[in-house]
């Protein structure tokens, strides 16, 4: 009986500890691994109950072990529960050589059409409220581009670098500013739109509408990854990257982008936790796969995750602050 219940205990904590050793290390994974670490955060919760269950059991070993898992997924996870300080923003003192983040502001909405089916009506509605300065769409097929038209998207936001495709390939910027089209980020069938857009007082940002493929096949994922390996790094320029990146805080990429020089609007915020959704219809828990990432020197001054019908995503919308 002793031994049967060690056996049990183990089932728990083991499980869970190599999740902890592979969200920690820079293991990017095959397929399988890839959509089960976007669950780490439910992951983390669970660790606990691994950890009370050893003890109460009074399986010392196993327990440890548990400790670690726990401390391991907390220090992962745990930050995005707490909103960041703002350096520069909102009359904050700035780090020494950082830019002051707390000059004009800009709003930025990006949505996931689900190929071209989410409520128009919906969408423009959240334009209305929200009265963002640039939105960023994918998923976006000539039909979604040509009813959005017809409904005054471009009365909104009359400045537009719409790439409209069949299918889930399609993406566009639009704005109420000046914008310049950049060149457009492809694989496989996933297009991300990029402009420079021109804020009134004269500062140049460049947004990208970020969608990579979906990590989604068997064995390696090299689409998913040259999707968000090719996205622009974060030093020097001012860079917003809003959209559906198919990926959360605990992919490698993600991280890589944020080492890199982004901060994630919900990540500062405190919002970290608000799943914005995968799997589709909330029939199971969802996660963060969408994402606003201001690049350093700009400030977060909120976010928010939004409601859009005949969608498999929620929009995320997030108020910045230039430098």
């Amino acid at each position: 009986m002793r031994t049967l219940v060690s056996v049990l205990v183990w089932l728990v904590v083991a499980p869970l500890a190599v999740w902890a050793a592979l969200r920690v290390s820079p293991y990017d994974g095959l397929w399988p691994w890839v959509p089960i670490v976007a669950f780490t955060p439910y992951a983390a919760a669970v660790s606990v109950l691994g950890l009370v269950l050893a003890g109460a059991l009074r399986r010392w070993v196993a327990g440890a072990v548990a400790l670690v898992t726990v401390a391991a997924l907390a220090l992962a996870v745990l930050p995005r529960w707490f909103a960041d300080g703002e350096p520069g923003a909102g009359g904050k003192p700035a780090a020494s050589g950082e830019p002051v983040a707390g000059g004009r502001t800009l709003r930025v909405l990006a949505a996931n059409l689900m190929v071209g089916s989410a409520d128009t009506a919906g969408l423009m509605d959240l334009v209305a409220r929200l009265r963002p300065d640039v939105l960023t769409l994918q998923e976006l097929t000539p039909k979604a581009a040509a009813a959005l038209d017809r409904a005054g998207l471009r009365k909104a936001l009359p400045q537009a670098v719409v790439r409209a495709l069949p299918g889930v390939g399609g993406s566009g910027v639009y704005s109420r500013y000046p914008l310049t089209a950049g060149p457009a980020i492809q694989f496989g069938a996933f297009g991300q739109a990029r402009a420079v857009l021109t804020e009134p007082g004269g500062t140049k940002i460049e947004v990208v509408s970020v969608h990579p493929c979906a990590p989604k096949y068997e064995g390696p994922t090299p689409c998913w990854q040259q999707g968000l390996v090719a996205l622009p790094r974060g030093g020097g320029a001012a860079r917003v990257l809003a959209g559906d990146f198919n990926a959360t805080l605990d992919h490698v990429p993600m991280r890589d982008l944020l080492a890199a020089g982004y901060r994630d609007a919900a990540d500062v915020t405190g919002r970290g936790f608000t799943a914005t959704y995968w799997p589709s219809g909330g029939r199971a828990p969802g996660v963060v796969i969408d994402h606003v990432l201001a690049s350093a020197g700009m400030g977060v001054r909120a976010f928010s995750v939004e409601s859009l019908a005949h969608t498999d995503h929620r929009p995320v919308f997030a108020e910045l602050t230039l430098p």
